[in-house]
């Protein structure tokens, strides 16, 4: 689809576009190209997309996969897209994806996401996909350049954060790059970059341990230029945290941001020890 087709279709059924929706639409073929081969699909597989909007991206996925669930929140872009496809791959949801993901949990671990997200949202949504077991096998999105380098981050940068363990956890992240603004309608005021995170053949942590491990990254990063021994004593009791550093070699004077993830995982095995 192209941008002049996107602006006619636009003026022709009176849709305004809605910044607080996220709403700016890819519409290059080459970058959406680049987005749906990096996401390696066979005709067997089963694809989350998020934010469809009006369909460019819906196009090439139904032509590359076996079936395409595609999420959007805007009840005017639903009914354009249903008059637009009669694919039966194709299963449209009117849904904000957010409240559709937290209410309705699924096994997505057979499934593929591939999506163009709304930057307001980007960031819980996949949080609320990187679940463990029931976790997609591949994630392809595009998504704010700040959010994907966060995504990416390692120990000691300036993104490595909560989000990059929460969703590093599951998901190892590769091939970062960036979409320039004019990609999109209406262009964007911030720069754009696709990710791809590929789920973890092996698990870190076990299921039951997995919202201790939220507990304790979210209390390190409270205040990341504390050291997180301090931040640390008011979940857990002193003694047990000074033995846990010191089985697993940590100063007590170390801050968040200078542990890695497979430290933060081990940390939360040993403080669970009995």
């Amino acid at each position: 689809m192209k941008l002049n087709e996107m602006r006619e279709i636009l003026a022709a059924r009176g849709i305004q576009l809605t910044k607080s929706l996220g709403q700016n639409f890819l519409h290059d073929h080459n970058q959406l190209q680049r987005i749906v081969d990096a996401a390696e699909l066979s005709a067997g597989d089963k694809v989350l997309e998020i934010g469809p909007g009006l369909g460019p991206l819906t196009e090439l996925l139904l032509k590359n996969a076996g079936h395409v669930l595609a999420v959007e929140t805007d009840a005017r872009l639903i009914h354009f897209l249903g008059g637009r496809f009669t694919d039966a791959k194709l299963e449209l949801l009117h849904a904000d994806a957010l409240k559709f993901l937290k209410s309705e949990p699924r096994d997505w671990s057979d499934w593929k996401v591939v999506s163009n997200l709304p930057y307001s949202v980007a960031s819980p949504i996949l949080v609320e996909l990187a679940r463990g077991e029931r976790a997609p096998k591949k994630i392809v999105v595009t998504l704010q350049l700040e959010v994907a380098r966060r995504l990416a981050a390692g120990t000691d940068d300036d993104d490595y954060g909560i989000l990059t363990l929460l969703v590093q956890l599951d998901f190892v992240p590769r091939e970062i790059f960036k979409i320039p603004p004019g990609c999109f309608f209406p262009e964007p005021d911030v720069d754009s970059g696709r990710v791809i995170l590929d789920r973890r053949e092996q698990p870190l942590l076990p299921q039951n341990l997995r919202p201790a491990f939220v507990k304790i990254v979210k209390r390190a990063f409270s205040q990341r230029r504390k050291m997180m021994f301090k931040l640390l004593k008011q979940d857990w009791p002193e003694e047990k945290l000074k033995s846990a550093f010191e089985a697993l070699n940590i100063s007590l004077q170390e801050r968040a941001e200078k542990l890695s993830l497979e430290q933060f995982a081990e940390l939360i095995k040993v403080l669970n020890e009995e």
